[in-house]
């Protein structure tokens, strides 16, 4: 009977492995076919038991460039030319410059459903908790140790969570995605208002 259950398990967890196989190859192959990409989200921040709630619109173009532009809080932005990145926020009128590669923000990660998605190339472990896949990046190096994403039966990430190396999360959930929308590169591009405080973080590097 041990050897039966021991069969029986195995058995169970190779098809649970072969699962999972077959939905990253699917949301590989949904996200490395987009060119653009909308979707609305809601972005909740955690940290330290405090919780932030905001929402907008996110626009992606490949590779690697985004535009979150909040609906509430109004006015607020973080846009990403691919090199640089730029976060305003209205509430002080002031706009921060920086690197992509070295900002922490965790917005920054999404950048991958634009790029070359490669789960086995950039994640070294896969676990599955309901309907959540979370992914262990291989490198250290990163501002975030997890990546847990719920896809629907068509691939599309319905809702994302990120895991901070601070110990903070931000999770997203996304609807209304639309792929590869006409889209200006001029969504891209920040232009400070008038009067905002700018502060270029990579002139001192």
């Amino acid at each position: 009977m041990k050897r039966i259950a021991l069969c029986l398990g195995i058995s169970a967890l190779l098809a649970l492995a072969a699962d999972v196989t077959q939905i990253l190859k699917g949301i590989e192959s949904r996200y490395n076919g987009a060119q653009t990409l909308t979707l609305h989200f809601q972005e909740t921040y955690t940290f330290q038991k405090r919780h932030r709630t905001e929402s907008g619109t996110l626009t992606l173009r490949k590779p690697g460039k985004m535009r979150w532009e909040y609906s509430e809080p109004p006015g607020k932005l973080f846009i990403s030319d691919s090199q640089f990145v730029w976060y305003y926020s209205p509430d002080d009128n002031r706009a921060e410059k920086m690197r992509l590669n070295d900002t922490g923000d965790l917005r920054a990660p999404l950048a991958f459903l634009l790029g070359k998605l490669d789960f086995a190339k950039d994640f070294r472990e896969f676990r599955t908790s309901g309907p959540a896949i979370a992914a262990i990046p291989k490198s250290e190096n990163l501002p975030f140790t997890e990546v847990a994403f719920e896809p629907s039966s068509d691939f599309v990430i319905q809702r994302l969570t990120v895991k901070g190396q601070d110990g903070s999360t931000i999770e997203f959930a996304f609807e209304g995605e639309k792929r590869n929308p006409p889209v200006d590169d001029s969504l891209f591009k920040f232009t400070p208002p008038k009067g905002a405080e700018i502060i270029d973080s990579t002139k001192s590097q």
